[in-house]
């Protein structure tokens, strides 16, 4: 057993940002992109601890790798079965991350139909909070949890869960504020994240809506945490750290923007090769261009790249800017999400 030897550490310096892990996100590219805009603590994407265990060689190498540059980052495991969990920790161990995160918060179908994630929870939690306690002794590196509410109205079941993570070790706890069928849309429930921060001694860090800073800074505000995670606000805008640290709304020129996406692609093609990396690259190309005002052409064009050179063409587009009407709509609307600065 480890995690007695972990008690008086501290996992993040407070306040501060945490990049979620995202599954087919947060690559090691996509990383170094939010790091150069200030992001400092990140994790991997969530890994299944069967894959891990069992799974191909070079895909884990590729899910798991840290850059030298990387100060900090922490993995994420998603799982049920005690055994190969308590083999995944100590692969975990044979790497060099932070922390360890367990996913008990993920709603996606394919996770939920193996009783993993968010569903977890809900169904089976005796089960959750053993399989927790199965990483928390066999990691050596603090251990950590993600989940969500299990309430909109009545605080007391997640926090008496959260109470349970506690106790079985959970160095801190991350909370999305919104239930499990809900996925990441309508309402995150503030109070309900206020009464597990209120409850625990652990840290807790606040997760849901961080789409813009002024979003970020809202969830802070009403949850009174001093840490939030931010997720889909991340993807494509690696400027919302910028803005966090600074506190004000801060987005890159068109000429930044253009580099950016630049620089993300081609760190895309030498991570994964040439024909992987163009491959795997199109969904990022594309949160990049969501929401930005770009022609609705351009952006279908992304689904059939190809090539370095037809980015290169496409990025010549790119720099010739947003229709008129985005500019107008920026305007009208400065709290926009998805910004540019002229």
């Amino acid at each position: 057993m480890f995690s007695s030897q972990l008690t008086n550490l501290q996992i993040y310096k407070l306040p501060n940002s945490i990049l979620a892990p995202i599954a087919g996100h947060t690559d090691l590219p996509m990383r170094l992109s939010a790091r150069r805009h200030g992001c400092r603590y990140a994790f991997t994407e969530m890994v299944d601890a069967g894959s891990l265990v069992f799974g191909n060689y070079k895909t884990n190498c590729l899910l798991i790798a840290r850059d030298p540059s990387e100060e900090f980052l922490g993995i994420q495991l998603v799982g049920s079965e005690p055994e190969i969990l308590k083999k995944a920790a100590r692969i975990v161990n044979e790497h060099n991350f932070d922390v360890l995160d367990f996913n008990l918060g993920c709603p996606a179908p394919k996770v939920a139909k193996k009783g993993e994630g968010a569903t977890f929870v809900v169904q089976r939690p005796d089960e959750a909070v053993a399989a927790f306690s199965v990483l928390a002794e066999n990691s050596k590196i603090p251990v950590t949890a993600k989940m969500r509410i299990l309430s909109e109205a009545d605080p007391e079941p997640t926090v008496r869960f959260a109470l349970r993570l506690q106790e079985a070790g959970a160095r801190a706890l991350t909370i999305h504020g919104r239930i499990m069928k809900n996925f990441y849309s309508g309402p995150v429930f503030f109070k309900m994240i206020r009464a597990v921060r209120e409850a625990l001694s652990i840290p807790v860090i606040a997760n849901g809506g961080a789409l813009t800073q002024p979003l970020y800074q809202q969830l802070l505000d009403e949850t009174g945490c001093d840490c939030g995670m931010v997720a889909r606000g991340a993807c494509g805008n690696p400027w919302i750290f910028r803005e966090i640290g600074a506190g004000r709304i801060d987005p890159p020129t068109l000429e930044e923007f253009a580099e950016e996406m630049r620089t993300h692609f081609y760190a895309m093609l030498d991570f994964y090769g040439p024909e992987n990396g163009v491959r795997i690259s199109r969904k990022t190309l594309l949160e990049y261009l969501r929401g930005r005002g770009f022609p609705g052409e351009l952006r279908a064009s992304v689904s059939f790249l190809n090539s370095a050179e037809e980015f290169e063409e496409l990025l010549k587009a790119v720099r010739c800017g947003p229709s008129p009407r985005y500019w107008q709509m920026l305007e009208q609307n400065p709290g926009m999400e998805r910004r540019l600065k002229r």
